[in-house]
């Protein structure tokens, strides 16, 4: 949300947070590991000491990863979920839906909190046929520190986000 203003896909503040915390700048500042595109393949893969361990989506590329799975979304979901980052553990065999919210006055993300269940599952639909687990992520700003999030917090820890 914007300081002072209305929420929605302009704001300004948000996008500085999901800036700070670009998943994809945070794995290229750790030693051993280089992200790079990978011939013919969607989203970037991510090598560790050489050895392609993961590949990496953001928004529609997870989409481009299915089509190279031979996997029709709209057959399965009616409407496109486009995670802020989506990381398929190659070894573990597990796609990490990562997404960041910000937040500086009460607004619609409290309310997307909640989805994690419904939206964990939608992508478990999609990707079930590939043997693939789903884990949900959510990266919060000190925002949801406050009490009043606690129940919200227990529900995605509970439903979606195991501790």
């Amino acid at each position: 949300m914007k300081a002072g203003g209305f929420g929605g896909g302009n704001t300004l503040t948000g996008l500085h947070f999901e800036r700070k915390v670009d998943f994809q700048e945070l794995i290229r500042t750790i030693p051993g590991y280089e992200l790079k595109k990978v011939p013919h393949k969607a989203g970037l893969g991510l090598f560790f000491e050489g050895r392609l361990v993961a590949r990496c989506f953001r928004k529609h590329d997870f989409y481009r990863f299915l089509e190279e799975k031979g996997i029709k979304w709209n057959n399965i979901i009616s409407k496109k979920l486009l995670p802020d980052d989506a990381l398929l553990v190659i070894v573990r065999e597990t796609l990490f839906i990562i997404e960041v919210k910000y937040q500086q006055v009460a607004g619609s993300v409290d309310e997307k909190l909640q989805t994690c269940d419904f939206k964990r599952k939608q992508y478990l639909k999609l990707v079930s046929p590939l043997g693939i687990k789903v884990e949900y992520v959510y990266v919060l700003s000190d925002w949801f520190k406050k009490s009043e999030y606690r129940d919200v917090l227990d529900y995605i820890h509970s439903h979606c986000c195991p501790k």
